[in-house]
């Protein structure tokens, strides 16, 4: 009878092992899978917190992804070893200086190999929304491409040109033809900027960053363009582009991006949502309303994919982490997520909290098990 109740024992024991390895695995997953959502850390504000306490709020709210404009040092300190995935930034100062092959080599040591791996630096953005035509920034286009590559080699000659890739963020002004999606194209006028740097996307497999706002389309064209259909909230196609249909703003204009990349024959590029975000207060339609149901609609929808794109989950970043009153216009001080105190603006989650349940999950399994096991 002893042997009996030890058998049970055994195999009772194995299955919980089994149990919780495949819980245990399925929640790393579910975590992998399903974190498509990072927050743009800005710091155009006098009243924000320390570097620390940002990233233990973003922690604290499961925020496994940060976009940072500039390699703000006590940033990078503080993101040590927190896991967080990391999108930072060459600023567009910097660019003239590191289309020198010996500046961006020491740029590249400085910020990213004096704290990679320990801070898990996944995308560095080398300029953002540099405009080749008609700009303040136009004069800033010529140093795009050679910052993008002198970085890139500096990254390759350490071997990590697989971990950590290296782009450049645009804006929508560069599409010149966004409707129907499928015919998106870019402007004839910045072309040779910009395919010199698809060509080079394509040879190092590297994705393209693209702020995306249905806000400032929106705003642009109300009479044309519905607020539900902005906001995620139409309840039915809006656009139908042959065989596909548009029920959102953001996915037709995401798809416009895809349609250009791909109408230019150079070759595939994927595309990530390097800013996307709807203001509180401020101006037009900016409304503590709609910035909820925007943002709280955006997390969810970005599981899934675009009509161009189905089933391909798109990584995307909120702009932005906390209201900016450094900012102008006024508009631009509303983006944020978080007040400068800390408190959240909104009450939906950021996408994760389901992979911390599951390894909640785990934890009540081993304590249930106990007594099956002193039962025998």
């Amino acid at each position: 009878m002893a042997s009996f109740f030890f058998a049970i024992t055994i195999s009772s024991s194995a299955l919980m092992a089994s149990l919780l390895l495949l819980l245990a695995l399925f929640a790393v997953n579910l975590r992998i899978t399903g974190a498509q959502i990072g927050v743009c850390y800005g710091m155009m504000g006098n009243n924000l917190p320390s570097a620390q306490e940002v990233i233990e709020l973003c922690k604290a709210n499961n925020i496994v992804r940060m976009r940072l404009y500039d390699p703000n040092q006590a940033a990078l300190e503080a993101l040590r070893n927190s896991g967080i995935e990391l999108m930072l930034d060459v600023p567009n100062s910097d660019l003239q200086s590191l289309a020198n092959p010996n500046n961006a080599g020491q740029w590249v040591q400085t910020n990213v190999l004096n704290f990679y791996p320990a801070v898990n630096i996944k995308y560095i953005a080398v300029g953002n929304e540099v405009k080749p035509v008609g700009d303040s920034t136009s004069w800033m286009a010529q140093y795009v491409l050679p910052a993008i590559q002198n970085v890139y080699q500096a990254i390759r000659a350490k071997g990590l040109q697989d971990q950590i890739k290296v782009s450049t963020a645009i804006d929508m002004t560069l599409i010149g033809t966004s409707y129907p999606p499928s015919k998106g194209s870019f402007r004839s006028d910045v072309r040779s900027y910009l395919d010199p740097i698809i060509g080079y996307l394509v040879y190092a497999n590297s994705p393209l960053f693209a702020n995306v706002y249905p806000y400032f389309s929106y705003v642009g064209d109300p009479n044309d363009i519905s607020l539900p259909y902005a906001l995620f909230t139409a309840p039915n196609v809006v656009v139908w582009d042959g065989s596909r249909g548009y029920q959102n703003l953001f996915d037709a204009v995401l798809d416009s991006v895809h349609a250009a990349l791909d109408n230019t024959g150079i070759g595939y590029v994927k595309v990530v949502v390097s800013e996307s975000g709807w203001p509180s207060d401020g101006g037009f339609a900016a409304t503590y309303d709609n910035a909820r149901v925007y943002l709280g609609n955006l997390i969810q929808h970005v599981k899934g994919g675009t009509p161009m794109r189905p089933n391909v989950a798109i990584e995307t970043y909120l702009f932005g982490m906390f209201d900016e009153n450094q900012k102008s216009p006024e508009v631009e001080k509303h983006f944020g997520v978080f007040y400068p105190n800390k408190q959240k603006k909104y009450p939906f989650n950021f996408g994760f909290s389901a992979a911390r349940h599951w390894e909640d999950d785990i934890v009540t399994i081993k304590n249930a098990s106990a007594p099956l096991r002193s039962d025998a």
